[in-house]
């Protein structure tokens, strides 16, 4: 490589390549194309304006950017897979297609302006504009999909929380020793199994409980708010954890939404105990049955087995059931001296369905498939809370927040204006088959035009979409 004059290189032919020569003088170019999309589904479905009416207040006198429409664009770089606030120099640079765009310092000096208040309207906001998409997509695709499970749609609304770890690399308040030996946040989450959405979540320090009742209910009855009334009410909700979702204090408050016309019930995980086992070993053969995998067939060298009326749940609510599955374990899986010692891996969990309401297969199945918010977690630390920005607590809880919105217009995205494979892709594809597609601008006949390019692969379905987005029905103002 060698300099022609300043700013400009000569590539030479590598290989079959062709000879380049490379300068930073274009003029119409734009990467991110693709992005446009969120930023106006954020639009459309009154996400940007809700917001604007919630942080109206940190707007000094009427003056400067608006605060909601920076909270937008922050979760739209979130989105496109930004990870610092620094990031928003891709937005902000291309003025033509996002239109203003803050500084770095005008975004932290909101982010550091949203107190606890500012955050309950921001999710108020939030909430509404979940509200209009799902109306959108009742209009457009005849309802919110359901989640399936075991080869079968399931009823209603499935909401899976989780938590994770996330290290952080500098000291940050509230930052603290984990019980993986790292050091960081341990934030709870809530996504909705049906779409993929990020109802919820609650940024903790590291060494919070993983089963604490209180961080549990916190975080469902944030999640229960994000439901639209006509789905929260009359739609049967089911609730599912891992056994740190187990605690009694939080089974007892699911059960106690039903008072409120919450038809909810639940599918958590339960440890392993000696009553357990006892109960395992004491159970005859032919009480065991095949096990299924998620597409409805049978599961090799796995089945599952009720113990319910072997195991004491005295303090559960009424109607508890315990079911557990026994699968010979994959190389590599962490045993207990139980499992070692049958040869097999168990794994055990409770719910309130009722007898009727599905085979104890199909109840196995529909609880095993909560190993989905794994992998919705893992993008969702692509997705903005992998890594938080500020040494404050309360910048890193806004943070999160703006994340979750993120993954919402993403899932937004994918069930108004995608279909087929992108429809169900994870971020990382999206990103690279579409919000990062390269265009250029051109006028033209008072009309600025956004042109992508004619043998990018993926440009029908980026077309598609954008179509899509504009014949999208309009709330009523």
């Amino acid at each position: 490589m060698s300099a022609q004059r300043e700013g400009t290189f000569c590539v030479h032919t590598t290989g079959s390549r062709p000879k380049l020569v490379v300068s930073a003088d274009g003029r119409g170019v734009i990467s991110h194309a693709g992005s446009r999309l969120l930023a106006d589904l954020a639009e459309v479905t009154g996400l940007t304006g809700a917001f604007s009416d919630a942080l109206r207040r940190l707007r000094p006198r009427g003056t400067g950017h608006d605060p909601g429409r920076v909270a937008v664009d922050l979760a739209v770089m979130l989105a496109g897979g930004g990870e610092a606030i620094a990031d928003l120099a891709l937005l902000r640079d291309q003025a033509e297609v996002f239109g203003p765009v803050a500084s770095t310092p005008t975004a932290w000096r909101l982010l550091a302006g949203i107190d606890p208040d500012a955050l309950a309207r921001l999710r108020a906001a939030k909430a509404a504009a979940r509200e209009v998409a799902w109306l959108q997509v009742s209009e457009t695709q005849g309802g919110i999909p359901a989640p399936r499970a075991g080869g079968r749609d399931l009823p209603g609304l499935v909401l899976d929380l989780d938590a994770t770890l996330v290290t952080c690399h500098s000291e940050k308040e509230q930052a603290a020793a984990t019980y993986k030996r790292g050091f960081g946040y341990h934030p709870l989450l809530c996504f909705l199994d049906n779409t993929g959405e990020a109802l919820a979540g609650l940024l903790r320090p590291g060494n919070a409980g993983a089963n604490t009742a209180a961080d549990h209910i916190t975080v469902l009855d944030q999640a229960l708010a994000q439901i639209p009334d006509a789905h929260r009410h009359g739609t049967p909700i089911l609730v599912r954890a891992d056994s740190a979702g187990g605690a009694k204090a939080f089974l007892f408050h699911i059960r106690t939404l039903r008072n409120r016309g919450i038809q909810a019930s639940f599918s958590v995980g339960y440890a392993v105990t000696e009553p357990v086992r006892r109960a395992i070993r004491a159970l005859p053969d032919e009480v065991w049955h095949p096990a299924l995998e998620q597409d409805g067939t049978l599961r090799e060298g796995a089945e599952v087995a009720e113990l319910t009326g072997m195991v004491d749940l005295a303090g559960f609510p009424d109607g508890t059931r315990i079911i557990v599955r026994r699968e010979r374990p994959h190389p590599g899986a962490q045993l207990s001296l139980f499992d070692l010692d049958e040869g097999m891996r168990h794994q055990v969990f409770l719910t309130d369905t009722p007898y009727g309401e599905g085979s104890v297969q199909q109840l196995e199945v529909r609880h095993r498939a909560h190993a989905r918010v794994e992998d919705r977690i893992r993008c969702g630390k692509t997705t903005g809370f992998g890594r938080f920005p500020s040494r404050h607590f309360a910048i890193n809880q806004a943070w999160l927040e703006l994340a979750l919105t993120a993954i919402d217009l993403l899932a937004w995205t994918q069930t108004l204006l995608l279909e087929g494979e992108l429809a169900a892709a994870e971020p990382k594809k999206l990103r690279y088959r579409l919000l990062h597609a390269a265009a250029r601008l051109t006028r033209g006949g008072r009309r600025l035009r956004l042109r992508i390019a004619a043998t990018w692969p993926w440009r029908h379905e980026l077309l598609n979409a954008f179509a899509r987005l504009m014949a999208l029905p309009r709330p009523a103002t």
